[in-house]
């Protein structure tokens, strides 16, 4: 656990879960948050892109239509638009007040699809990002790897919205899966990779030993 700030309060954590399409980050992050609120944590679950009001406007630009009804540069402007205003009116003043955010996606997403899926300079995404969120970095980041093609099918299986980014083609998200693969091995002390291939339960045991170890 973190140590007491300059004001004598327990800071709140930043954790994220990271990973392809049908990764299972949204039951993940429900039942981290559960076991975290049985011993008596604070805890603040959300989402990116979204999080907040303006945000979840810029979600729906995003998610929706097909693909290439967007150029790369176009997402990667709105994704970033929508994370300042998330980190500002959501994570920042939680993290303050010293409760734990759980987070289904932030950066890492962006340099995994925005760079290794189209293309765009990943040194400039870094840059961009650390602009957006002012410096702001998770203490711990779980990957939720999963192969692309067991992922998507788990969409469909599930009924979930079928939105832009997974009618993306297989080799997109290999690409996707690619980077997160590639990220999370040069941070392997902050980024934890947990095979999603598991049953439900030993995921979230992998999870919790991830955050907490």
């Amino acid at each position: 656990m973190p140590n007491l700030d300059a004001s004598g309060c327990m800071p709140g954590r930043f954790i994220v879960f990271e990973g392809g399409e049908g990764a299972g980050k949204t039951t993940q992050q429900r039942l981290l948050a559960s076991r975290l609120r049985a011993l008596g944590r604070a805890v603040v679950e959300t989402r990116e892109p979204g999080g907040c009001l303006m945000a979840e406007r810029i979600r729906s630009l995003l998610v929706s239509g097909q693909p290439g009804e967007l150029d790369g540069r176009t997402e990667l402007f709105l994704l970033l638009a929508a994370r300042v205003e998330h980190v500002r009116s959501v994570i920042g003043p939680a993290l303050a007040q010293g409760v734990w955010v759980l987070c289904d996606r932030f950066g890492l997403s962006t340099l995994a699809y925005q760079g290794f899926g189209r293309g765009l300079p990943v040194a400039q995404l870094e840059g961009m990002h650390r602009l957006a969120v002012d410096g702001l970095v998770p203490d711990r980041v779980v990957v939720l790897d999963i192969d692309p093609e067991v992922g998507l099918r788990r969409v469909v299986e599930r009924g979930q919205v079928v939105g832009r980014f997974e009618q993306e083609s297989l080799s997109f998200h290999q690409r996707v899966r690619q980077g997160f693969v590639h990220l999370a091995a040069a941070d392997p002390a902050r980024i934890r990779v947990v095979d999603a291939d598991q049953n439900i339960q030993a995921v979230a045991d992998a999870v919790w030993l991830g955050v907490m170890g």
